[in-house]
This record gives C-alpha cells, sequence and structure tokens, in this order.
C-alpha cells in the first residue's frame, strides 16, 4: 500500500496511512484510503495524505459519543463495528471509521518523498467514498475501481496496467449480508497489489453501508492474501452500538 505515513489514507499494499481521532499520526503507511496509510484510505482527513478518497464535509455536525474500546480490536463509532487487528499489526480509530495497518513503512516506489506500508484496511460509510450505489452488491462493484485507483495507482506506484477480479461474491459480516469484490492489480513501479471493497449494512442501522478497503501488497514480506477474509470473519459488532452516521 502506498501510505502516507501520517495519514491512513489506504490499505494494503500501497495505501496511505490515516490519522487517528486523536490527532497523533498513524506511523504505518499503506495504499489504501481515509486517514488510512496508503493503500486504500480516504483523503481529506486530519494531516491527509494520498491514496483515497477524501473524507466527507460537514466537520461542524455532531461527533457520535465515543464506545468503549476493546483490546484487540479497532473500533469505528461512525459504522457501530470493530475491526480485528491481525498479530503484528496496529489498529485505530480515525474521523470516519477505523483503520488497521501492517507496522512498518518504506519508501514508495514511484514517489521516495512518501511512505508506503505492505497492508492495510479501513472502513467508511458508503456516503463519505460518495457511492451512489444503494445496494450492497452494487456499491462493492462501484466502489473496486476507485478502492484500486487510489491504493496502487497514481504516482506512488506509478499507475495500474491492468487488473484480474479474483472474486465476487456475496459474504456475511457481522450478522449483515453483504458483498465483496477483489482484484488483483499490476503497477507499473514496486508490488502488485490485492484490493478488495467489502460492503454492509451497519448493523445498529441498516440503512447505512459501511465500506471496508482492503489493500495488500503481493511480496514475499507482505501477509497472505488470507488475511483479507481473517479480518472480515472477525469483524463485528461495537460494544455499545453506535452507527449512527451523525457526522457524515
Amino acid at each position: 500500500m502506498a501510505v502516507a505515513v501520517a495519514v491512513l489514507a489506504g490499505i494494503g499494499g500501497g495505501v496511505y496511512a490515516l490519522t487517528s481521532d486523536d490527532g497523533s499520526d498513524n506511523t504505518n503507511s499503506t495504499n489504501t484510503q481515509p486517514v488510512p496509510t496508503q493503500p486504500g484510505g480516504p483523503q481529506g482527513q486530519d494531516g491527509g495524505g494520498q491514496g483515497g478518497p477524501g473524507a466527507p464535509e460537514g466537520g461542524e455536525s455532531e461527533v457520535p459519543q465515543p464506545l468503549p474500546s476493546e483490546e484487540g480490536y479497532a473500533t469505528d463509532p461512525i459504522n457501530g463495528i470493530s475491526l480485528p487487528v491481525p498479530d503484528g499489526w496496529s489498529g485505530s480509530t480515525i474521523q470516519v471509521g477505523a483503520q488497521v495497518t501492517t507496522k512498518g513503512s518504506y519508501k514508495c516506489p514511484g514517489d521516495a518523498s512518501a511512505e508506503c506500508s505492505l497492508g492495510g484496511a479501513y472502513s467508511a460509510p458508503a456516503l463519505a467514498l460518495e457511492l451512489k450505489a444503494t445496494t450492497a452488491e452494487a456499491a462493492a462493484k462501484e466502489d473496486i475501481a476507485k478502492n484500486a485507483e487510489e491504493s496502487y495507482g497514481g504516482k506512488s506506484y506509478g499507475k495500474i496496467t491492468s487488473h484480474d477480479e479474483l472474486s465476487s461474491k456475496a459474504v456475511t459480516v457481522a450478522g449483515q449480508k453483504g458483498y465483496a469484490v477483489r482484484w488483483k492489480v499490476v503497477t507499473s513501479k514496486g508490488d502488485d497489489g490485492y484490493v478488495e471493497s467489502l460492503v454492509f449494512p451497519a448493523p445498529s442501522n441498516s440503512k447505512q453501508l459501511v465500506v471496508v478497503r482492503f489493500g495488500i501488497d503481493v511480496s514475499s514480506k507482505a501477509p497472505k492474501q488470507s488475511v483479507i477474509d481473517e479480518i472480515t470473519k472477525g469483524i463485528k459488532e461495537a460494544a455499545g452500538g453506535g452507527g449512527n452516521g451523525q457526522n457524515v
């Protein structure tokens, strides 16, 4: 993931790291999105970086009440879920959700001034990612190309030269019927990457779709592709609920 160390902008190989809610910088970078490190995270968060969709506007709106943190999980108070933190990874709450990333970083192959991480994932409301689809399947299919571009496209990895769809299937996450699309992308510089867009209704608000973006480098040093399934199976409703989307 191409990730800006200060911002968890993405998940997985080629994702930017985004900044946590407490204002401290996340030292992991990946090619993700928002406030995650570069692979797969949204941009526009505090200390924002490259590698992800813009964070939603409207910062003056009410902030959701903090949810109790759980050991081994990164809590997403916006969507009312918790992401499991794999061994050797770190996790945190971010402005639009939660993120988990591999520890450590490396110079992005296409831009030595930026930091990338080997893998990561982050959650955000579909609304925050400006998705127009209203069903989990349609939203996952709409988001995957955006996820790929923000995680491994652009100057951090050169550009995406091609991709293969590895899977497109219905999944059950946190008791909700969702959908996931996974690609393997080929980059012009550096390692290729696995990206996945997972979408499902928020456990406490079925009208609110949650997007979890993954990005993992295709490298002997990176986690195996199976970590995507491991994280997906471990996602659960956060203790105390939440997910009212008030600040989206």
